[in-house]
């Protein structure tokens, strides 16, 4: 799976390839094919995986927090840490939102990580109008919309530029914006 998952980020869907993933796994084409017998089951089976262990996961660890600043910072950070190899993991996420907008037959919406991601911030942000930390005249979809533009970004990020020292203060940053605790504006 790490090996499909590592190669359907690098090449993206179309040029990923069952040798590819063969050799990369130190495997034969035929093992792979003797669990998969096709791509797009395989890569229906790593989006299920990997949807699981790292949006799942943060939004499983997001609910123990009740701010939506903490809610947003548990998510990223354990979506990012989720796995040993968080790195392969969230660009894999990030390559599955281009490739089902290139490929919709792709889409399952139970382990979509895009809507999944989505709901839980739509769920973050309405908790927090009811718990009074935001207006109740909120623009509620449009700041769902920037706080997942803002996730994915991060996915982004994490998956192919920064490390997990740097991702971990450009969460840790985040944090303190959101929290207007980096803000000095003087009247």
């Amino acid at each position: 799976m790490r090996a499909a998952r590592e190669v359907f980020s690098e090449l993206g869907y179309d040029a990923a390839t069952f040798q590819a993933i063969a050799v990369r796994a130190d495997l034969t084409r035929p093992a792979i094919n003797h669990y998969f017998s096709s791509k797009r089951i395989l890569w229906a089976e790593v989006v299920q995986q990997t949807n699981a262990s790292v949006v799942s996961a943060g939004i499983a660890r997001a609910h123990d927090h009740t701010r939506l600043v903490d809610r947003l910072a548990a998510f990223l950070v354990t979506a990012t840490q989720a796995d040993t190899d968080n790195r392969g993991a969230a660009a894999f996420l990030v390559t599955s939102v281009l490739e089902t907008r290139r490929h919709p037959e792709l889409v399952d919406d139970e382990h979509d990580p895009l809507k999944n991601s989505r709901s839980f911030v739509s769920w973050a942000v309405h908790d927090a109008i009811a718990q009074g930390e935001l207006s109740t005249d909120t623009d509620t979809e449009q700041l769902v919309e920037m706080l997942v533009a803002v996730l994915w970004g991060m996915g982004f990020y994490a998956g192919f530029i920064g490390d997990r020292a740097e991702l971990g203060a450009v969460i840790h940053k985040l944090e303190l914006l959101l929290a207007h605790k980096l803000w000095n504006i003087s009247e």
